[in-house]
């Protein structure tokens, strides 16, 4: 290969880089010192070990509660991207129930929308998913964010690379 093709491909892979990598929206949410990167499966598994740590967790709106002082957001737990958005293709990591501060209208948390929150672990409770018995993690939300068709799709570049034959319809 020849010193000037060198020197021009460094460069052009590079830029490739940052755009791509310029896509990708920031995490909306800025980790504490005490926030644990835990699903709330395990979390559900083993309370006593995260105590009140702080966790930014999301996923799909199972149906929301609301009581005289609160309201409750049971949501089924997907992993995060690199922005925060839960992947909803993804296996999913349990389920959890978000509790905020006074009324929580459901329209604005719709059930099958995509959330994420920031809060901080509050101990479990003990309920029902169908017939069966579970054991839900509570996070007292500090923060919650739900997710558009827009900002899903967003920040994902339309490039990809491959090889092979493709029919787009």
């Amino acid at each position: 290969m020849r010193p000037t093709i060198v020197r021009l491909a460094v460069p052009a892979a590079l830029l490739l880089t940052l755009a791509l990598a310029g896509c990708a929206p920031a995490p909306i949410y800025k980790p504490t010192a005490s926030n644990v990167a835990v699903p709330p499966a395990q979390v559900a598994r083993e309370p006593e070990r995260y105590g009140s740590a702080d966790v930014i967790w999301g996923g799909r709106i199972v149906n929301v509660r609301n009581f005289a002082d609160h309201s409750e957001i049971e949501v089924l737990a997907y992993p995060l991207d690199g922005s925060q958005r839960p992947k909803a293709n993804d296996t999913g990591n349990g389920r959890f129930i978000a509790a905020m501060p006074g009324y929580v209208e459901s329209l604005d948390y719709p059930a099958g929308s995509l959330v994420t929150i920031a809060g901080r672990l509050n101990g479990t409770r003990t309920g029902n998913v169908g017939q069966a018995q579970y054991t839900f993690p509570l996070v007292s939300v500090n923060q919650s964010h739900v997710w558009t068709a827009k900002e899903m799709s967003g920040g994902h570049p339309n490039v990809s690379f491959g090889v092979g034959v493709g029919v787009i319809r």
